[in-house]
């Protein structure tokens, strides 16, 4: 059973018009002002609604076992896991390196600068003119093809 959360608003109870009054006034012992203060102050409630797990978009196992088939079809088991591992270890000194050199006064906004230049480049250079898109939109199906095989 999945819970879904369901937002019901309620709008302030009404209230007597004020008079504006110097000194704050005091509580009276009737029950009535109490209870409309006291709902006034609740804007909102939040009420859960149970939900068969049928109705999920997701179902764990069919999840599950799709990983285990896609794992199972893996021929070198030990090569995925070194790539794996060497890309979580390149990201996370990569991660190091960059606080690093955020830690050095000057040196963030200098860098900040580079990759701006780069960018306008970058645009200018593949993304302004038809000619160079088609360049750019090339190049990129060779290296696919190239990283495929299919070339």
């Amino acid at each position: 059973m999945a819970a879904t959360p369901i937002l019901l608003h309620r709008l302030p109870a009404a209230r007597p018009a004020a008079v504006f009054c110097p000194l704050p006034q005091r509580p009276t012992l009737s029950a009535t002002p109490f209870k409309l203060h006291k709902e006034s102050r609740r804007s909102s409630q939040l009420l859960v609604k149970a939900s068969s797990s049928e109705e999920s978009s997701l179902d764990t196992n069919e999840l599950f076992n799709d990983l285990k088939e896609k794992w199972d079809a893996v021929e070198n088991k030990t090569t995925v896991i070194l790539y794996g591992g060497g890309s979580i270890v390149a990201i996370w000194l990569t991660s190091t390196v960059v606080g690093a050199i955020n830690r050095v006064p000057l040196l963030p906004k200098i860098m900040e600068l580079v990759g701006l230049g780069y960018t306008v480049w970058f645009v200018y250079r593949y993304l302004l003119f038809k000619s160079s898109r088609k360049e750019l939109s090339e190049e990129i199906e060779s290296i696919k093809k190239k990283l495929s095989g299919t070339d």
